[in-house]
């Protein structure tokens, strides 16, 4: 997905919702802090979203513009109306760090996105292989800081057990990129936290 066909969905989530504000989770939220990220890192086609003001239209969202609609066949890419419970494996106070998209192309909608190590910590619990290659890609490309996720796992609200298997994980992967020398300098990350 690019930032243009993510704004797009914005606008039209939030005119279907007669929402101004959406928020975005999944993968797409990354283009928020990198617009012009490689199609390397980000393969996803759709955007997980919900009506900040009124989170129950997800549903609505979902069955306009969402898989398989005339939307998704006519733009290639599409809306996973998602309900507010989706955030429960992010980390507390992820809703105070969202990054912001709103300029002419989202019609005044404004597109609440996941900050990246948020958008990481959810990935690592969720664990599923797509998910673990999407953080390893994240950080052989040096978009996310070692302590910094360390910090955010802390946040979960997971058992301890999952907490130190998800640690475990992060050391191993930051490993690796580093024995392969493909953790690069962050690309122009936009706060670091």
């Amino acid at each position: 997905m690019k930032r243009f066909q993510l704004e797009h969905i914005i606008r039209a989530g939030g005119s279907i919702a007669d929402d101004e504000e959406i928020i975005v989770l999944g993968s797409s939220s990354i283009l928020a802090q990198f617009p012009n990220i490689s199609e390397e890192v980000l393969v996803s086609i759709e955007a997980d979203v919900f009506p900040k003001n009124k989170p129950d239209m997800a549903d609505l969202i979902d069955g306009c513009i969402g898989e398989l609609s005339p939307f998704h066949q006519a733009f290639g890419y599409y809306a996973h109306g998602v309900g507010k419970e989706t955030a429960g494996n992010l980390p507390r106070g992820w809703d105070r760090r969202l990054f912001p998209i709103r300029n002419e192309n989202t019609g005044g909608v404004t597109g609440f996105c996941l900050e990246i190590h948020d958008l990481a910590a959810g990935k690592y619990v969720a664990g599923r292989k797509k998910d673990l290659q999407f953080i390893s890609s994240l950080i052989a490309h040096g978009m996310v800081k070692h302590k910094t996720l360390l910090r955010r796992i802390e946040k979960l609200e997971i058992s301890m057990k999952l907490k130190e298997k998800i640690r475990q994980r992060i050391m191993a992967d930051f490993k690796k990129a580093k024995s392969r020398g493909t953790v690069s300098e962050a690309m122009t990350q936009q706060k670091a936290y």
